[in-house]
């Protein structure tokens, strides 16, 4: 059995901690940046002692308590780096490579619970199945009340992990075919339980599960772009933006989405799309910063902080296929101060809860 005391962890330096879901367990499991020297830090599991030297995974039954245990232990380790001995160049580089880790865990977790919330309310009309009307194979007899289950909450799913004996999770797949008939039953792994849980946000856009998961995210961009434009019409949302733009607030950033205040040309408040470059992708966000605007591009470069301090300004540009973006005067080039908002924003609009 493995020990504790073999792991050789005790010195390791931990620099942030952050909890990812693993479908086949249904729980959360927290990670930990460890410091690597002259080396970027890396992501691993995190592992705790127990009795006896005993080995543990660091778990959680869900993600309000993982979320809770990482935001009570990271200003801890953010302390321990303030008082470590270092150049104070490379401790401030680190400081940002920490900052660029936990931010782009936490903007992946905020859009892949935005684009679930909308595979909802996509689907929040249709038709829930009986149980007793679904046609199974007969392997898989024994999942019926358990797939209706998920289907009364994402009926649009067309694959579905299942699977309880004596209280006791046996994971296996089910797959709807052309016909409407749900598969035998397979075995599932980590990944193929993975590829599950993206079902609940890929088949919610007719998109197939299994499918390279940046792509189909991007897609989905694509598809919420539109209804985040309906935003605009409701009466909560433009209370929002009034309030923002009495503030002097002109961009407001929140999930991939940006609601930008035009002046020129009485056009008012519209919708745009965050992007990066290769450079910025994952980088930290610089939320003081600015975006001078020089053209009329529908994507939105956020200004961000390279890992030397370099602090880099936003701008506006047209994607790989959209062609030049149509150039603004001299005259009318802008430079807008700009606000970032949690993803709990974008959910509850795109959710028509009313603003408070």
């Amino acid at each position: 059995m493995l020990k504790w005391t073999d792991l050789n962890r005790s010195s390791d330096i931990i620099l942030a901690v952050w909890p990812h879901y693993r479908p086949l367990h249904e729980r959360w499991f927290m990670q930990e940046l460890v410091d690597k020297g002259e080396l970027a830090p890396i992501w691993r599991e995190r592992l705790v002692p127990g009795e006896n030297d005993a080995v543990f995974a660091d778990h959680y039954p869900d993600q309000p308590s993982a979320i809770a245990a990482a935001n009570a232990l990271n200003p801890t380790l953010k302390q321990s780096l303030a008082a470590r001995e270092m150049n104070p160049v490379a401790k401030r580089s680190l400081e940002l490579k920490i900052n660029k880790a936990l931010q782009s865990k936490q903007r992946l977790q905020d859009e892949e619970a935005l684009m679930l919330a909308e595979a909802l309310r996509r689907h929040q009309a249709d038709e829930r199945p009986e149980p007793a009307s679904l046609m199974l194979a007969p392997e898989s007899e024994h999942y019926r009340h358990d797939l209706a289950e998920q289907l009364s909450k994402m009926p649009y799913l067309r694959l579905a992990k299942v699977g309880r004996s004596n209280s006791r999770w046996t994971q296996v797949l089910l797959y709807r075919g052309l016909d409407g008939v749900w598969s035998k039953p397979y075995i599932a792994g980590e990944k193929a339980a993975m590829t599950a849980e993206r079902a609940k946000i890929a088949n919610g856009f007719d998109l197939p599960a299994d499918a390279h998961w940046g792509k189909a995210k991007a897609k989905i961009r694509q598809i919420l772009l539109p209804r985040a434009n309906q935003l605009l019409q409701l009466a909560s949302v433009q209370r929002l933006l009034a309030e923002a733009l009495a503030r002097g607030e002109r961009v407001l950033v929140s999930n991939g989405i940006v609601f930008w205040y035009e002046e020129d040309g009485g056009i008012g408040w519209q919708v745009k799309e965050t992007s990066s470059t290769r450079e910025s992708d994952g980088a930290t966000i610089w939320k003081e910063g600015t975006i001078r605007s020089t053209n009329h591009g529908r994507l939105v470069i956020l200004p961000y902080i390279k890992e030397d301090g370099e602090q880099v300004c936003g701008h506006t540009k047209n994607g790989p296929n959209d062609g030049r973006a149509l150039p603004r005067h001299p005259d009318h080039y802008v430079e807008i101060p700009f606000s970032l908002y949690d993803g709990d924003l974008m959910i509850g609009l795109l959710g028509e809860l009313p603003y408070e």
